[in-house]
């Protein structure tokens, strides 16, 4: 599955079940995986920037479209247009 391991899975999933695709903060994705940011930063983003399943904006972090078919659910209708607006605020 695209070389994702288990906490890769578990930070998209958190993402688009709990916070509806986000934009969610680091301290709040650190705190619901139990994981240190800068391990989050440093270790498992990258990863998931680099294959477009997820976006830093200004005001968190924001699930691509990618992620939501990855993940096999359906995006929220308003994807596109929150990407849009996300962008033009940086």
């Amino acid at each position: 599955a695209l070389g994702l391991d288990a906490l890769d899975r578990r930070y998209l999933s958190m993402i688009a079940r709990n916070f509806g695709g986000g934009p969610v903060g680091i301290e709040t994705i650190a705190a619901g995986l139990s994981e240190p940011r800068d391990a989050i930063e440093d270790i498992i983003e990258p990863y998931l920037i680099q294959q477009g399943f997820i976006q830093r904006t200004p005001r968190g972090r924001v699930l691509t479209a990618n992620a939501w078919r990855h993940l096999g659910l359906d995006a929220p209708k308003d994807l596109a247009q929150q990407q849009i607006s996300l962008f033009q605020e940086e």
